[in-house]
């Protein structure tokens, strides 16, 4: 055999051990986000709240309690998490926002939202829908993105 024959051959295995590899990995993934998210549902309650101010930031700076920042794992403590301050009875807390709901979240107005300890799931108006922050984009990236937003809002309900 040839050398190009012989290093494609390697290369072929060497992709199929390493896909196999992902796959397993990536079920195992699914399988502990799955747990995760039915220990949130568990723990979620209702709790109206005054949202003073939001921002991304990283989980360092975020002014979070030091025991939540010495669970996370080192890789995530340097990345930028939404973070969300607000008046909940009467304690200013900072809560930790899901990604797919922060852009909705306003600032400066009253909501009710689900809260599971410090993490944010979900956001309803107190009085009547919240109204979209953002425009209206055109164009099919724009439009396909909307479509995956809505319908990841709609599975976490």
């Amino acid at each position: 055999m040839s050398t190009v024959t012989i290093v494609l051959l390697v290369l072929t295995v060497i992709l199929a051990i390493g896909l196999a590899v992902l796959y397993f990995v990536g079920k195992r993934m699914q399988k502990k986000q799955a747990e995760q998210q039915s220990q949130i549902q568990a723990a979620a309650q209702t709790v109206s709240m005054l949202i003073i101010d939001k921002k991304k930031m990283k989980l360092k700076d975020a002014g979070l309690p030091p025991a939540v920042v010495e669970k996370t794992p080192r890789i995530m403590r340097g990345s930028k998490i939404p973070v969300v301050k607000a008046k909940a009875g009467p304690k200013i807390m900072i809560f930790i926002c899901d990604a797919a709901i922060f852009d909705s979240i306003p600032v400066k107005k009253e909501v009710k939202a689900v809260v599971s300890g410090l993490y944010i799931t979900s956001v309803k108006g107190m009085r009547g829908p919240i109204a979209s922050a953002e425009p209206v984009k055109k164009g099919l990236l724009a439009k396909l993105q909307r479509k995956y937003r809505e319908t990841s809002a709609k599975i976490q309900k």
